[in-house]
């Protein structure tokens, strides 16, 4: 087999998963930031006394454990890219991790909901000063880990003015379920931080000691939604459901454009970020190739490993 020419039928199924990704070096990044603030609040917490610090620091393990497992997807995924025992390739690798990431996120927002509730019913003394101290410390390093992770990759989706190239970024970005899920982990911290602060301060000049449990709850809801959210977007890539509608329709609207050709079938689910893989039947008086009816689809890009099942009208 000649790599340098491949033949309209050779092809491999990689399909740009062995390219290292912008997310793998941002959650990389956003993994070190973590374990380092993480072992400074634990040291603190342990030769300080100071039971908020070591709490938080331990939390901070608990989320430097769910960036590991999307930083091994990226490399799982692009080392194994040329392993022929994935048959559409190691794009799910991706969606997989952002399963799990978020199930660990579901977890999290049932954790904050029980300890918010207990301290509904018995309320705990509170050292203001020192909680308000690991609060802003962990607001100001979430907050860097979200800008981090969310740079260029969630923050432009209102933009549709720009060339083909940057919205097929912008595309790519917005199906990395695995980018997603540490995004999503990051921004439940920095959420949680700045709830605490509101809470700390109301607390301590309003006397509002409900307060705490109270934010605490609100934000154990919008955690559980985003993790949610995550779970039924990874989950229908997982399961092969259908593609969006619009890309179906613009399928059915390039083989369909001689007027003859009919699509009696059609098959496009997702094998990887913004990567979909199709299979198709054709109906016609005057078929053409499934050679030519591919030729038809060079509108969708993002449509890879393209089959063609092509019949004679009756």
């Amino acid at each position: 087999m000649d790599n340098d020419n491949p033949k309209p039928w050779q092809h491999d199924h990689t399909f740009a998963q062995d390219q290292r990704r912008p997310g793998e070096s941002r959650t990389l990044v956003v993994i070190v930031i973590t374990a380092t603030m993480m072992v400074v609040e634990v040291w603190a917490g342990i030769h300080y006394g100071s039971m908020a610090l070591l709490a938080d620091g331990l939390h901070m393990a608990s989320h430097a454990v769910a960036l590991s497992i999307s930083a091994f997807a990226y490399i799982y995924a692009r080392r194994q890219a040329y392993n022929r025992d994935f048959s559409f390739g190691t794009g799910k690798v991706n969606s997989l991790a952002g399963f799990a990431g978020a199930i660990l996120l579901a977890l999290f927002a049932l954790y904050m909901a029980f300890e918010s509730g207990m301290r509904l019913i018995n309320p705990v003394a509170i050292a203001y000063g020192q909680a308000l101290v690991v609060a802003v410390i962990g607001l100001v390093v979430n907050g860097a880990s979200v800008f981090i992770l969310g740079f260029n990759g969630h923050s432009h989706d209102h933009d549709h003015d720009h060339d083909h190239d940057h919205d097929h970024d912008q595309d790519d970005h917005h199906h990395d379920h695995n980018l997603r899920s540490a995004y999503l982990h990051v921004l439940a911290d920095a959420l949680t931080s700045l709830l605490a602060i509101a809470a700390l301060l109301c607390a301590k000049y309003f006397g509002w000691l409900w307060m705490d449990p109270v934010m605490g709850l609100l934000g154990a809801l919008l955690v559980a939604r985003w993790s949610f959210g995550l779970l039924g977007s990874t989950a229908a890539v997982l399961l092969d459901r259908q593609a969006p509608v619009e890309l179906q329709a613009m399928i059915r609207q390039a083989i369909e454009a001689d007027g003859d050709s009919r699509v009696t079938d059609l098959h496009v689910w997702s094998i990887g970020p913004a990567i979909y893989s199709a299979q198709i039947a054709v109906v016609a008086d005057q078929p053409s190739s499934p050679a030519e009816y591919k030729t038809r689809l060079d509108c969708c890009d993002n449509l890879v490993h393209v089959a063609v099942e092509v019949h004679r009208g009756e």
